[in-house]
């Protein structure tokens, strides 16, 4: 089954959804590749954090950046996605910004199987080297987060946000034993330990 159904182009500017870290990309080469009996794309995109990667269609979920609202406004161009991040930083509150969890893990139109499967994906970031960065990029949309925060900063709003991922895998996991234990199950056994600590205390 494929991810994408899009197609690209040279030029295109995409995002990876499953690596929203690595920022908006450019397609700098798309070929049309047969996969499983399925046409599918091989893009060669160079993107803003994660550098030049080769990615299928088929595998990863590969989108529009125009189509993703975190994404749309951004220029692509250096300082313009950081100047769009800062101006709704303006109307808002940083602290509430940096704790929010992205969409698809508390969509209640989503089935509650996507959601865990959302929020342990937030169990990736760590709070400490480049993942404290690539946890900041994706909540602000900033390239360069240290050009805006100290790491000091960083670290204090990731332990906000833990706190808050924590919680809502709490939540889920509720929801979950009252109306499919056996995904629980199955979701936790392949959990990260992190958040296998997180179910066992809220198991006790």
């Amino acid at each position: 089954m494929l991810m994408s159904q899009a197609r690209f182009r040279s030029g295109d500017r995409v995002v990876h959804a499953g690596q929203p870290e690595w920022g908006v990309g450019q397609v700098v080469g798309a070929q049309s590749v047969m996969q499983n009996g399925q046409p599918t794309q091989r893009l060669t995109v160079r993107f803003e954090r994660g550098g030049l990667r080769t990615v299928s269609t088929a595998l990863a979920d590969i989108r529009p950046a125009d189509s993703v609202p975190a994404f749309a406004g951004r220029s692509g161009q250096g300082g313009g996605s950081d100047a769009g991040w800062l101006q709704e930083l303006e109307r808002g509150d940083t602290a509430t910004i940096m704790r929010q969890l992205p969409e698809a893990a508390s969509d209640p139109f989503s089935t509650l199987e996507s959601r865990i499967r959302a929020t342990l994906d937030l169990f990736r970031f760590t709070g400490s080297g480049g993942s404290l960065t690539d946890w900041a990029a994706v909540q602000t949309g900033l390239s360069d987060p240290l050009s805006h925060f100290t790491r000091q900063e960083l670290e204090s709003y990731f332990q906000q946000f833990t706190v808050e991922r924590n919680n809502h895998l709490k939540k889920l996991a509720a929801e979950a034993r009252r109306k499919e234990p056996e995904i629980l199950r199955r979701m936790a056994a392949g959990a990260p330990p992190e958040a296998q600590q997180v179910l066992r205390r809220a198991d006790g």
